[in-house]
């Protein structure tokens, strides 16, 4: 393949910088574009692709400030049928990781990943292939392992509202389910975790990263 175009999408213009200098390191590899987040990511992939430059891999961070995080642009590029994302972030939460892989992101690796690993990771999305950090990999398998333990997505988002100290009427609204729902799906998550309240459900599954501490 020739040079791999990357568009580099992150908040904070030192780490994109640091990428930046890292990936230009590498033979092949161009940091085409940046991204200060999602809405800004999604129309740089608009635009080079109405130049007839489009983009090969998107190397996208999760959390950005105030706006489009990274798992919504990243659901959206891949809504229209755009180059590969790969996840690069600081966070390996379950809620996290599965949030990523179910938006369509090709892989998700950690920043404290070595150079050489990202490098890898890179080329794999760019080439289709699917690239997770050893740790993501085995907390994936660690859920298709236990399925029965294990906390579905609209589970994960009731449970991170919760640690958010919503109440189950604020929860209710903001997913658009009944508040009769949302205590069945909480019955259900103290289940799983082996608590019987709302503070140990949050401890727990902070304990054991299952949403971000």
């Amino acid at each position: 393949m020739s040079g791999i175009r990357i568009l580099l999408v992150d908040d904070h213009p030192v780490v994109r910088a640091g990428l930046r200098a890292m990936l230009a390191e590498f033979d092949g590899m161009e940091v085409a574009a940046e991204a200060s987040g999602g809405a800004a990511a999604l129309a740089e992939v608009a635009r080079q692709d109405a130049l007839g430059t489009p983009f090969d891999v998107v190397l996208m961070d999760l959390q950005m400030g105030s706006g489009m995080d990274g798992v919504s642009a990243t659901r959206r590029i891949r809504e229209l049928k755009g180059p590969p994302v790969l996840v690069l972030t600081t966070y390996d939460s379950d809620a996290d990781i599965l949030a990523a892989v179910g938006a369509g992101a090709a892989g998700y690796m950690l920043k404290d990943a070595e150079p050489g690993d990202i490098r890898s990771a890179v080329a794999a999305a760019a080439e289709g292939r699917t690239a997770l950090a050893p740790q993501v990999a085995g907390r994936l398998l660690g859920t298709l392992r236990s399925p029965e333990t294990t906390l579905s997505p609209r589970e994960l988002e009731l449970l991170e509202l919760l640690a958010g100290g919503m109440a189950n009427r604020a929860m209710a609204r903001k997913l658009f389910i009944s508040e009769a729902t949302v205590k069945t799906h909480l019955v259900h998550i103290y289940e799983k975790l082996g608590v019987d309240n709302r503070t140990a459900a949050v401890s727990e599954a902070r304990k054991r990263r299952i949403i971000r501490r």
